[in-house]
């Protein structure tokens, strides 16, 4: 069969990886693609908010399943686009994606049908966000509705603080449209984890959980990335915890959205908080997390194909979902000067080195390909990831195959996976 896979970054790069891998599959595209998917896939200069070019380039190949990896054209439509078409595609239609493309909305959805979150407030009005802020305690959260390249979270330690971010939010628009409108809500502590899961409208197949780490410095400290580095299995996810999430947050998400007329088929990502109150769920993302997918789907055992179509058909009761009893860490290698400013253009060396290594992988978020080879072409570069028996031999793994790779400007963060170390 032939796939086309929608988007250019890391997780793309893992889902063509991981693609490629079905024996049932003999053609892949990608579009737009980067230069390390070109391995796998043939790239095609289409945008992936070009929807109708899309739709016409898998017409006219006979595209028989097309993978939408990135938020923007699911919140934007295009599997309605797909589908009104007759085509096969593997993602939300614009209706349920927005359960990540506005904030507001998903936090409404869980009151409202008792899945266990943050107290929170909505605003579209910065004057009343002020006001309310006067009466808050700290620190708090403050959050645009709307996408914004997993950046559009602020932690307000003060009042000070929190009356910057709004008008950082709402009043300068730093995150665009998406901050039009404002989720505030209480701050919590704990373990962060991420769960990534397969829904097919009504069964819902969690996959292996997994840890990011968002802050761009060592400590996490610095600004919010889109992911600095991840680690599979969080050893605090436990089944206790497993237990709690299937009954109270998973399959009540599934149905909430069931039953508000949203019929969910697709990736939901669930980001949890494990507070001392039980598990709390911070945000839902409509797709793959990235880097989240660079460690988890290297541990996924089942074709991942099989599992796409039993989305689509509704039929994903009847897939048994497998994973390998083992580890794995992502460390990404950013541009210095990321997320604010950086410099692109510089060749990368060493790429040629994962090759031949079992278990080491090298997944391109930000590269292009011109007379000088393969060279930066964004804020996150590469995504490396090593496997392991155990968290800790994936981290020193990881970390040993970071310097198999150069460029100029190279920058990464020297403590993914360093809570390994207290689990």
């Amino acid at each position: 069969m032939k796939v086309l896979i929608v988007g250019s970054g890391g997780r793309e790069h893992a889902i063509a990886w991981k693609v490629a891998q079905s024996p049932k599959v003999d053609k892949i595209y990608c579009a737009p693609g980067n230069a390390g998917i070109e391995e796998y896939a043939e790239c095609v200069n289409i945008k992936a908010m070009e929807f109708e070019r899309l739709a016409a380039f898998a017409k006219e190949k006979e595209i028989d399943l097309t993978v939408v990896g990135m938020d923007d054209p699911l919140v934007g439509g295009i599997v309605d686009v797909f589908e009104a078409q007759g085509l096969r595609v593997f993602g939300p239609r614009r209706n349920a994606a927005i359960l990540e493309g506005s904030k507001a909305f998903s936090k409404d959805l869980m009151k409202k049908y008792g899945i266990p979150t943050a107290a929170y407030e909505n605003f579209d009005d910065a004057d009343a966000a002020l006001a309310y802020l006067e009466t808050a305690k700290f620190p708090i959260v403050l959050k645009a509705d709307g996408l914004a390249l997993g950046k559009g979270v602020l932690i307000c330690e003060t009042l000070e603080d929190a009356k910057a971010g709004v008008r950082e939010i709402m009043t300068d628009k730093k995150f665009g449209e998406a901050g039009s409108r404002m989720v505030i809500e209480e701050f919590l502590t704990g373990r962060e984890v991420s769960v990534l899961s397969f829904v097919d409208g009504k069964t819902i197949k969690p996959m292996t959980s997994a840890q990011d780490h968002k802050r761009a410095g060592d400590g996490d400290t610095g600004l919010n990335t889109g992911g600095m580095g991840t680690f599979s299995p969080s050893p605090f996810y436990t089944k206790e915890v497993d237990d709690f999430c299937r009954k109270y947050i998973y399959q009540p998400t599934v149905d909430a959205m069931a039953a508000e007329g949203r019929e969910f088929k697709g990736i939901i990502f669930f980001g949890l908080m494990l507070t001392a109150d039980g598990p709390r769920v911070l945000e839902y993302n409509a797709r793959f997390g990235d880097p989240e997918a660079q460690v988890v789907l290297p541990r996924m055992k089942t074709d991942i194909v099989d599992v796409f179509e039993a989305c689509i058909d509704g039929t994903l009761d009847q897939i048994n979902m497998e994973f390998e009893d083992n580890a794995a860490v992502c460390v990404v290698l950013a541009s210095d000067g990321y997320p604010v400013s950086y410099q692109k253009g510089f060749p990368i060396s060493g790429l040629e080195t994962f090759k031949d290594k079992d278990g080491y992988y090298v997944f391109h978020a930000g590269t292009a390909k011109n007379e000088k080879g393969i060279v930066t072409n964004g804020g996150r570069v590469l995504g490396v990831t090593a496997k392991g028996e155990d968290l800790k031999a994936a981290r020193q793994n990881a970390y040993e195959a970071v310097k198999w790779i150069d460029f100029e400007n190279k920058y990464y963060r020297n403590d993914i996976g360093k809570a390994i170390d207290e689990a």
